[in-house]
């Protein structure tokens, strides 16, 4: 019997020193380096995804006051209603471990990042959760928001995972976007869309940038303060990240609480705002997901919430609580691993979890359509 138990505990051991450590890069400093070759991984194939990057650019403007308006003017009523910014040229980062095993562009420069924000924000939701301001997201959003957001036989009947699953089917405007002239059907007339009747909440995932800016309003009730706040308090301060990302909401986008003026930020740049953040930011917030949600030795975030973040929802199986699934649908990466997720936004912004190669890749300005065959060139590189 002690034999066994000896086995089992060299065992162990050895399990323990052949696993491989995250690097966790310090404050300000420069963030460590390896190369290819030191992880097996085949330098030549790596080039080759990153020259690929470089040379597939967004086609869109590098004013992304132009390319928003372009974007999305088949919408009625929309325009910049927050701050934009000219944009950079394509950048990224690939790490192995948490080191940086292939870097391009300027990755301290500052950008939009569009609807990766929404991923911090569907964060924030997480975080809420951990300390019990949340007790669980099938509650209805409206028994812990006072207000009349969340009145009416159909609004009533929205839950804190149909918000953050994108199938709330939340009716109403706010802060002057109507939840029908966002992201309209490109087919049929204007009062189709506006006069149908809501679909039943958890039916039908979508995109709706309207809805997503209602859940931001309604963490702002539920934390009683602005989500900046809670970002830099609960998470970018302690993964060492910069002090130049910045999370706008509109120019009016105005709320009081406590008697206090307090700003509503977006989940997005579709007007204008979001997160405004550099590249190594980034992937300090990817390689604390990679992780887990524990950076060094401090959980963050927990990992039941990434885990429920990560679980694909009934009506998109590509789509869980604000991040992307790489799992068999519409939006499956051929030939990648299922368990990869991540965060996307406009313009090609991208943050990629993928767990079983210990990897974390951010690309920046990619044409959209292109990733799927970026992370192909990437993961060839570890064959």
């Amino acid at each position: 019997m002690k034999l066994k138990y000896f086995v089992l505990l060299m065992f162990t051991g050895l399990l323990n020193l052949n696993a491989q450590d995250y690097y966790f890069p310090e404050v300000n400093a420069n963030w460590a380096q390896k190369s290819p070759q030191s992880f097996k991984i085949n330098e030549t194939q790596l080039k080759n995804a990153v020259d690929f990057a470089k040379a597939n650019e967004y086609s869109g403007s590098r004013d992304l006051r132009i390319a928003i308006l372009k974007g999305f003017e088949k919408e009625p009523f929309h325009q910049i209603l927050g701050p934009t910014r000219k944009r950079g040229g394509p950048a990224g980062m690939i790490l192995k471990n948490g080191y940086v095993v292939a870097q391009w562009g300027d990755t301290k420069r500052v950008d939009m990042t569009f609807s990766v924000t929404k991923s911090f924000l569907s964060t924030m939701a997480g975080l809420a959760e951990d300390v019990g301001l949340l007790s669980n997201t099938n509650d209805m959003v409206g028994n812990y928001i006072w207000d009349d957001t969340f009145k009416g036989a159909h609004n009533s009947k929205i839950t804190w995972e149909h918000l953050l699953q994108q199938n709330s089917a939340w009716s109403g405007e706010l802060w002057g976007g109507k939840d029908w002239a966002d992201r309209p059907p490109s087919e049929g007339d204007i009062d189709d869309w506006k006069f149908a009747a809501p679909k039943e909440p958890g039916t039908v995932m979508e995109y709706n940038d309207v809805r997503v800016n209602v859940l931001a309003y309604s963490l702002t009730q539920l934390w009683r303060k602005p989500m900046p706040m809670v970002l830099k308090d609960k998470i970018m301060d302690k993964i060492g990240a910069s002090s130049t990302w910045r999370w706008y909401g509109y120019d009016h986008a105005w709320t009081e609480i406590d008697g206090l003026q307090m700003k509503s930020v977006t989940g997005g740049g579709h007007s204008g705002a979001g997160i405004f953040i550099n590249t190594e930011d980034l992937a300090r917030f990817g390689l604390l997901f990679l992780n887990d949600g524990k950076w060094k030795n401090e959980q963050l975030i927990s990992s039941s919430w990434i885990k429920k973040a990560t679980t694909p929802s009934t009506p998109n199986s590509n789509y869980g609580y604000m991040w992307w699934l790489n799992k068999k649908g519409d939006r499956h990466w051929d030939g990648l691993s299922e368990n990869i997720y991540y965060a996307a936004g406009f313009g090609g912004n991208f943050i990629v979890i993928d767990k079983e190669h210990d990897l974390v890749v951010v690309t920046r300005w990619l044409e959209p359509n292109k990733i799927g065959e970026f992370m192909t060139k990437v993961n060839a590189a570890f064959k």
